[in-house]
């Protein structure tokens, strides 16, 4: 791990504990002794499924490797860095669906217009998110749990939020197959949480399930019309403002 990225999880760990997150964790690592044998079946089932889903994926992968090097150019992967288990960082892999675009002043343009047709292609099917069955098989990510947000968001959230970090992100989520993008922040950290305290591999089992038709049906990929979801700035500033204030 670099100095930075051991500078950021000191951090969060501090924040984790001065929110009372740290007596989570302590319950977390005991229910990790309790269903020690679950989380290894959850970890042999990510290894061999990543690597089969790999493997037979290869072909798509090296020829949405070839169409975005046509039409971007280098480099065919976004990485960015991630927070995982604990907020631990990670570099999270994904197709890029969006050109560098910027205004006169070197500002980046809206993702609306920075969105390619491929991209769009890729997002829909969710394609662009085959290459973190790489990360999946390094261990940084699972198949199922909680999806991996931004690193500034740490700070931004409360005690319970927070809890979605108690376990290893996932490609597919509870979240994921309960609205996508088309859930609010608040929603979707709620099921986040819910899927932290009620995880089981039957859930796991139902969630990979339900995710196929999630895709093929294109459900919640946009959040009210844009092309992602807009920026998590803490819980009270993103409620409505109507909302604010109100127990």
């Amino acid at each position: 791990m670099h100095c930075g990225d051991a500078i950021r999880l000191r951090e969060f760990k501090a924040e984790f504990r001065n929110r009372g997150g740290m007596g989570q964790a302590k319950e977390m690592s005991h229910r990790d002794r309790q269903y020690g044998l679950p989380l290894k079946v959850k970890r042999t089932v990510d290894l061999i499924v990543s690597f089969a889903f790999l493997t037979a994926f290869s072909p798509v992968l090296f020829a949405i490797g070839i169409l975005l090097f046509v039409t971007m150019g280098g480099p065919i992967l976004f990485r960015q860095q991630r927070p995982g288990r604990y907020g631990r960082p990670f570099t999270l892999l994904k197709f890029r669906t969006m050109r560098e675009a910027r205004d006169a002043e070197g500002r980046l343009l809206a993702d609306e217009a920075r969105l390619t047709a491929l991209g769009k292609v890729l997002r829909e099917l969710s394609l662009d998110e085959l290459p973190q069955l790489w990360n999946v098989l390094r261990g940084d990510m699972s198949l199922v749990g909680p999806r991996p947000l931004l690193m500034q968001y740490l700070e931004r959230y409360s005690a319970e939020e927070m809890r979605r970090h108690e376990v290893k992100p996932g490609i597919t989520g509870w979240a994921q197959v309960n609205g996508r993008n088309a859930t609010s922040w608040q929603e979707r950290f709620a099921l986040d949480v819910w899927y932290v305290e009620n995880w089981s591999l039957p859930l796991d089992a139902r969630i990979f399930a339900r995710t196929a038709w999630a895709v093929l049906a294109g459900e919640g990929v946009a959040h009210g019309g844009h092309v992602s979801m807009p920026e998590f700035l803490g819980s009270e500033r993103n409620k409505p403002l109507a909302a604010r204030g109100k127990s």
